[in-house]
Parts: C-alpha cells; structure tokens; sequence
C-alpha cells in the first residue's frame, strides 16, 4: 500500500487487480505534457536515465528471477524496457515488480521481434509484399498485434522497410523488396495493422527499422559500409521510412551502418534534421541491439564518446549496450552532455508509454484469459492459409500445374518434412504446432491418391555449413548416394514428382548473407537425376530472397516459388498445387540470371550508353555484359498463373495535364483462360526529360482485381501531379513540365505505353 500511495502522489491511477483490487480502469487525470512534465519533476538523473535503458530479458522463454541483477535495476528505476521475454504470466510477475517495488513505480515495455506472426505465422515480408495485397498485410499485421498482445507484448520490432536491390543480403526476407512506391504502401498497412489508434489493448507499438539506408550494405554482407548520394537516398531509399512516419509510426530503430560516414546512431543530421524536423517524426528512437557499444568499431571514440554522440544526435534509447546508464551521469557532470538532452530522451520514452495506456494500467496486457481466446485461433490460421496461397509466385509452368489428385504422387526433397523450417527467419514465438508439407500433403491426398516420400538429399554436401548446430534444424544427415537412390527408387513408381527444395530458414535473415545464391550441388544433381524419368515434375523453391533459378528455368517443367510461408505453408501449397487456388503472387525483387549481375533492380538509371531493353545481343562499347544480357531472369513484378491474361492498349483522358491537374489512364484486362483468377494490374511511369537523370521506370500504382473465366475489367488509375514529383538536385520535391511516359501492364517488362506532356 506503500506503493500505491507513491503512486497516486505522481497521478498515476493505477486501478488494477493488482492495485486496487479493481477491474474498473481509469485513465490518467491530467493530459499528457502536464502528467509528464510532473512525473519527471519527481524522478532522479538516474531514473531519467534508466528510461532509455533497454536490457534482453536473458531467455525467451524462463523469465528474470527476481534477485536476478535485471530485477535489482528494475527496483532502482533503472530500466525502461525489456526485449525478448515471452509469456504473460511472466510480464506480469516483472511488471508488477516494477510497479509495485520502484520508487516511482513506472510501468515496464515489453518489445519481441513480432515480424510476420507471433503463434499464428504469417509468411515472411518478402514474400507478404508478393500478395500486392494491402488489405490482407495490414490485416496479418493487425492478428500479430493481437496475439502478441494477449501474450504480454506491447511493442513490437517491425516494419523494416529497407529498399534492398541486393539479394545476397539475407534481411531483404524481412523487407518488402526494391521498389519505394509499394515498400511505402506496405510499410503504412503495417503500421495501421499493429498500432491503430493505440486506445485498445490488442494494439501496440510499432518499430521502424532500420534508419537507415541499412538495405543498401556493399556486397549484400550485413553490418556492412553503406554510401550513396543524397539525391538518391530520398528519391529511392527514404520514402519508405518517411511513409511509416507519416501514417504515425510510435517508434523508430536506427540501423549498424554508417550514412555520409557517420554511424546512424550518432549521425544529427539523419536523426534530428530529417526524422524529427523535416518528416516531424514524434515519437522515440531506440537504437539496434548494441549499436551504441558498436561505433567504438567504427573508430568514433571510447564508451563514454559514442554514448554521448548518440544522446546528442537524438537516439533516445540505448538497446542492450548500457552505454547510457553507464556513462550518462559522469557525462553530464564533465559538461559533454546536458540535463536539456537527457530530459528531451525521457519525456519521448515517457510519452510512448503514456499512449500505451499503461500509467492508466500498467497492467493492461497482462489478461491471462486471452491467451486461450486470442491466440493461433483457427480463424487466424486460416487467414495465414488464404494469405499464404497469394504470396506464392508461379515462375514457369509447362502445362504441369495444376495437379490432379490422382495416381501417385512423389514428394522428393529435404523440406518436405521439415517443420523447423516452414515459418521462415524471424519467427521466435512460434510453436511449430502445424503439419509438415508431408502431412499436409498427405492429408489432402486421402482417399484420392498414393503419397510416396523420400528426402533425396541433404540441403548441401558440405556438412561444414551445420557445424555450429546453426542450420541443423532436424533434418536428417545421410548419405548422399544412398539418399539419392531412394527418391529415384519412388519417383519411378509415382506418376508425378513434387521437389521441396531450396534453402533453410536460417540461411536467410540477419547474419545470413549468402555470396552464392543458387540451388546447392546436391539438391541441383538430384533434381537432374529426376529430370532424366521424363515425369511431370514440380519444383517448390523455398528461399528467403530471389535465388538463381536459370538452370532450373531451362530443365524444369513448372517451378513454383514458396518462400518461407508461415505456419500454415503444408496446407497453403497443397491449395495452390492442386489447384483449389489459383497462383497470383508477383516478384518484388527482381530475380537475376547469375550473381554476377547484382545489385540488380527494374528502376535503374539510364546510362549514356544503354542498350535497349529485351535485348539479347551484345554490343561492344556499350553498357552490356559479353556473357550474358542485362535483363533479370524473372524481372519485378513478374508471375504467371494458372490462367491467362489480356491487356488492352492504354487509353488517356487526355495526353496533356496542367501541373496542379490530373488525368486518367486505363486498360481492359481480360481473363482469357479456363480458371477465376486474381491479377496485379501495374502502373509505371518514367519521366523522359528532367533536370537529373530519372530511372528507366517507377512503380507509381498497382490494383489487385478478381476475373473469372472470360471477364473483362477495366482498369482506371488516377494520374496526379505527386506521382510524377521527384527530389531534384538541391532536394527540393518538384514536378517539371515535359513528357512522361505512362505504362500499364502485368510486370515491369511487359507494358504498353501511351505519353502525356505535362504544362
């Protein structure tokens, strides 16, 4: 009671079961500047301190002990946040220590990295971006908040919404992709699918990462050196961050790398020039786990120096360094720091949980009964299942798919059986309560077709890549030729192969870059020995990034990319496979021919030399390879189905526009094929003429329609002079008269073009 009263002289309402005793809640008496201003009157340098202090909770899964060294900060003031702690009957225990055990008895944040699901998976982001489908992301997002939330979790690490052109890169899983247009689209649906309004208690905090630049690390190797031009960095990098900022993203997370030289987190110019001044960003700004710590590497000084580049810059909060508790205070009384910038830090983290709700009632995510009702439901299982089916793209498809479910089946392959390796990097909530492909597979299969199954092979011959344990993941170790021999022995009984190969799960995401990104040795010469039965064959490619599929493209009758789908991948495929849904996914990054060709991306600027698209030829002292073309093997925005398409020419309503006017721009698709269907109509432009050299083309719209077998639609977009502005030069946001080129068509290659002049 002690407590309480503590409590109630700050203003701090608390009216819990906890508290008071009471299921009745209030919200706190005085508005938020006013509450803040004098919960900070009352807090030591030390408390103010402690709340930009974020600390792991040590395991996932065990919880702190409460004479644990967390436990003796969390009753001294002295830690903001947790990250990494699971299970609500845990949160609770350590919330209601530091509500009830601190002086000031300021509520906790419990952060988890909630990417793509918390029990119910969805498929990773890059394969979501796939969908075009906005509605449904914002909705995966929406289930993961309420999950997470039902659990104990009120802030989540996601969106990242890194451009990333380079797939050897292993976070381009966690992004969505290259093109800024819908990287911007995807990243306000996420934000809008966690957080809303942040008034209920099945919303929470969402974390834009990683600010910034961080896609663009050289040579596609994470952690690395990123430089580039101003120019591009807002035209082509910046608008995905500057979107999630503008649809009120509550937090952001700066990112490891370097921007003009100066590491992220201490860079002024970045943080409070542009974040908080320009874009007026809000809310508060938490480092990346120990990046703080980290600029010691990058040669900017002792910890001491880089905690206080870090305050000063306008980071807010310090994840798992401690360089802030550690050197802040001395700082301070050697004159290197203000009280000015400690208070400003505060104030933010302060805010971000006033919004929470949680001075209202700290413990407001702490419902042990909702765990029952709230989480991996089977109506959230099923919306992962429908998104799921959309995310796959169909890359070739020689009059294989769909499949029937008749004969004999075999399904061949080291992920066929896998359930380690179904939700895809960045899952580490989920539960692994859902079927292998194998038993998805079989399970669809019953009563209506033989089912054979043989792993085939190993995920690579070098056994080196598992010696840590880090890629192990159950799959069996065997003998190559042996393993090998038994998927022939079964693909000769079986009337149709179906190959689950690919990558495993933790061989893309963070700390997962890959310098060669085709298939592995083994699983290539085993797909080529199954090739040489002349049997229908399917190729299910799960990658976590465009992989090299050209040989695959030449050999293999049908190739259907699957990514890593979540949860419910077994029965997501088996809906897609057999043709209970139709195959709709597009391609988001482009998909090179050879690794040679990256960074590769569809938006790319012209060169004084260039050489005309689709091109197959060489041409000396031109901008061109002598060992293959430019193109991509699949370029952005490519995927087939089990339908066909038509596009009608592009009509205009007129082919001049005034700068303050706008125009319309349409075609006919029509559904030429036997199958209902969806398709992703694509809009581009290019601005022909401009002060600086503009890209080839811009994604600049896209509509996701539904046609059934012999439908026509037409499809209108909206041509508006935001669409054709750019930053020029100096930076400013223009629009400049001239032509510009207006294209409509199923993918970035294959569009038809019509031109307006703008006045």
């Amino acid at each position: 009671m002690k407590r309480l009263a503590l409590l109630m002289a700050v203003s701090l309402c608390v009216n819990t079961g906890f508290a008071a005793k009471k299921k009745q809640v209030q919200q706190p008496l005085k508005p938020m500047n006013e509450f803040v201003s004098e919960l900070m009157g009352k807090m030591t340098v030390e408390e103010k301190i402690g709340q930009l202090n974020l600390l792991p909770s040590g395991d996932i899964q065990t919880g702190i002990s409460e004479n644990s060294p967390i436990g003796e900060m969390i009753r001294q003031g002295r830690l903001s946040a947790i990250l990494n702690l699971k299970g609500v009957d845990h949160i609770t225990k350590i919330q209601k220590m530091a509500v009830e055990e601190s002086r000031l008895g300021i509520p906790l944040i419990f952060g988890m990295d909630v990417i793509h699901g918390y029990e119910t998976i969805f498929p990773i982001p890059l394969a979501m971006s796939c969908s075009w489908d906005l509605p449904a992301i914002e909705q995966s997002a929406r289930i993961a908040a309420k999950e997470a939330t039902a659990d104990g979790i009120n802030w989540t690490y996601s969106p990242m919404v890194d451009i990333s052109v380079d797939p050897r890169w292993g976070r381009v899983a966690e992004g969505a992709g290259e093109d800024p247009f819908l990287g911007s689209r995807i990243a306000e649906a996420m934000v809008r699918g966690y957080q809303g309004d942040l008034t209920r208690r099945d919303q929470l905090i969402a974390c834009l990462k990683h600010y910034a630049l961080y896609g663009a690390s050289e040579a596609g190797r994470d952690y690395n050196t990123v430089d580039m031009s101003r120019v591009r960095m807002y035209n082509q990098y910046f608008p995905p961050y500057k979107a999630a900022v503008e649809a009120g993203v509550a937090s952001v997370m700066s990112s490891f790398n370097t921007v003009d030289y100066v590491p992220a987190t201490a860079n002024r110019w970045l943080i409070t020039d542009v974040l908080r001044q320009q874009w007026q960003f809000g809310g508060f700004l938490v480092t990346d786990y120990g990046a703080i710590n980290e600029m010691m590497q990058h040669g900017l000084g002792n910890q001491q120096q880089v905690a206080a580049l870090a305050l000063k810059a306008g980071t807010d909060m310090d994840m798992c360094s401690e360089a802030f508790t550690a050197t802040l205070e001395k700082s301070l009384r050697e004159g290197k720091v203000t009280i000015d910038e400690i208070d400003r830090a505060c104030r933010r983290v302060l805010e971000a949980k006033y919004k929470l709700g949680l001075f209202a009632d700290p413990y407001r995510f702490c419902d042990k009964s909702r765990r029952a009702t709230d989480i991996y439901t089977a109506e959230h299982r099923q919306i992962a299942r429908q998104l799921a089916t959309e995310t796959f793209v169909l890359l070739k498809n020689d009059q294989v798919l769909p499949l029937k479910k008749q004969g004999t089946v075999a399904l061949i392959g080291p992920l066929a059986d896998s359930k380690e390796n179904i939700p895809g990097s960045w899952s580490p909530t989920a539960t692994y309560q859902y079927p292998t492909l194998r038993e998805a597979m079989q399970r669809a299969l019953q009563g209506r077709a033989t089912l054979l199954y043989a792993q085939g092979s190993n995920i690579c011959r070098d056994a080196v890549v598992q010696a840590d344990g880090s890629f192990n993941h159950n799959i069996p170790r065997g003998d190559d030729a042996q393993l090998k021999q038994q998927a022939l022995d079964i693909a000769r009984q079986a009337d149709v192969i179906v190959c689950a190969m690919g990558e495993l799960q933790e061989m893309s995401g963070e700390s997962a870059s890959r310098s060669n990104i085709e298939l592995f040795d083994v699983q290539r010469e085993l797909l080529d020995e199954l090739l040489k039965l002349k049997k229908p064959l399917v190729l299910l490619n799960f990658a976590g990034r465009p992989t090299v599929l050209s040989w695959e493209q030449q050999h293999v009758p049908a190739i259907l990319n699957v990514w890593f789908a979540g949860s419910e991948t077994g029965d997501a495929i088996c809906d897609v496979l057999f043709g209970d849904k139709v195959p709709s996914g597009k391609l988001t990054m482009s998909m090179p021919q050879n690794g040679g060709q990256i960074p590769l991306y569809y938006n790319h600027l012209n060169t004084g030399r260039p050489v005309a698209e689709g091109t197959n030829k060489f041409f000396k002292y031109q901008s061109n390879y002598i060992d293959v073309r430019n193109e991509p093997l699949y370029p952005f925005g490519y995927g087939l189905s089990y339908t066909t398409f038509d596009y009608s020419d592009v009509t205009l309503s007129s082919t001049r526009m005034q700068a303050d006017g706008s125009l319309s721009a349409s075609v006919t698709v029509k559904n030429t094929g036997r199958y209902d269907a969806d398709e992703i109509v694509q809009l581009y432009i290019r601005d022909v003429v401009a002060s600086i050299s503009r890209p080839v083309k811009e994604l600049k719209g896209f509509q996701r329609i539904h046609l059934n077998a012999g439908e026509s639609k037409t499809v209108t977009f909206t041509i508006t002079p935001d669409l054709l502005k750019f930053y020029d030069y100096n930076l400013n946001f223009v629009l400049e008269p001239g032509d510009f080129d207006i294209m409509i068509g199923p993918n970035s290659r294959d569009v038809k073009k019509k031109t307006v002049t703008v006045e």
